[in-house]
């Protein structure tokens, strides 16, 4: 997803409706989305491979152009004439966001597609340590992408990380990582999670029906609680030191996850690091991504 945001100043209302006139004086673009999780991995110093779907048309130019500027690589783009890049755009006047305005295609992307998009997969799979499904409700996580993906990851011995939504939920089967947030798993489950015993409970029917490797909840200011098998919980509280926004925090917390793995952590090691990096990026206003410097720096002041 391309994200536009669009900052000035109000000084009247609009004589046409009850709105306020917003004039105008500066334009950034960014990634979001998937991007996020991309920018977030090349901060911490991984060559992020990006895969995804654009449309033909100057949004998908732009945020190609941003996906190249920080490392990573693009060969994994596809570019479709069937649809429109997805742009997100905010309207911000003296630091308040006054509306979002969508750019989207929305539905399941065309066999065509789908057939590319897994072909790029294929070519780039035996050069990765590890490849992150992240999910958005978007169209391009069709079932048969992510079926795919996770058949011929596995056939590499390539792990493959989830941050799910609730379309697809239950497709990712045999995952390595599956990190839903508490709201997500309720639901799903469609079930109250008020205490860790209901946690516990909504887990462990998860890894039954999923069967991941590791689970791993994210429970905003309750940290995040990951589950090894049925009977090793281990429950991680929040780092964060002041909550300015929480937007991407889940996007850094897989990308840190999986960059500590590929680098050698453990899964709870992996999950610990990930939690630092989360209560940094709570304490910044709007997405931003954990760089490596600050995440060291934070890990060595608490410990």
């Amino acid at each position: 997803m391309l994200d536009r945001h669009l900052m000035g100043s109000v000084r009247r209302i609009s004589p046409e409706a009850p709105v306020p006139v917003v004039e105008v004086e500066s334009e950034t673009t960014g990634l979001g989305g998937a991007g996020n999780v991309v920018q977030n991995l090349a901060a911490l110093g991984v060559v992020p491979v990006a895969f995804g779907v654009v449309g033909d048309d100057a949004a998908g130019q732009v945020l190609r152009g941003h996906l190249e500027s920080i490392g990573a690589l693009t060969d994994g783009m596809l570019v479709s004439r069937f649809r429109r890049t997805t742009e997100k755009m905010r309207i911000i006047a003296h630091d308040q966001h006054v509306v979002r305005a969508d750019r989207e295609s929305a539905e399941d992307i065309r066999p065509d597609d789908e057939n590319l998009l897994l072909e790029k997969l294929d070519a780039a799979l035996s050069g990765l340590r590890g490849l992150i499904l992240q999910d958005y409700n978007k169209g391009v996580l069709t079932s048969r992408v992510i079926e795919e993906s996770l058949k011929r990851a596995a056939a590499k011995g390539v792990p493959v990380s989830v941050d799910p939504k609730f379309d697809h939920f239950f497709d990712y089967r045999r995952a390595h990582l599956f990190k839903p947030n508490v709201r997500e798993l309720e639901r799903a489950l469609g079930m109250r999670i008020q205490t860790d015993d209901d946690l516990s409970a909504a887990g462990k029917q998860l890894i039954d029906r999923l069967l991941p490797d590791v689970l791993m909840v994210t429970r905003g200011e309750r940290g995040m609680t990951l589950f090894l098998d049925h009977q090793r919980v281990e429950h991680i509280p929040t780092r964060a030191k002041k909550v300015h926004d929480v937007s991407g925090a889940g996007d850094t917390v897989i990308a840190a996850c999986v960059a500590a793995e590929a680098g050698g952590a453990g899964p709870v090691e992996a999950a610990v690091i990930a939690n630092y990096a989360a209560g940094v990026v709570c304490g910044e206003v709007g997405v931003v991504p954990i760089e490596r410097e600050r995440l060291l720096t934070e890990i060595s002041e608490q410990d």
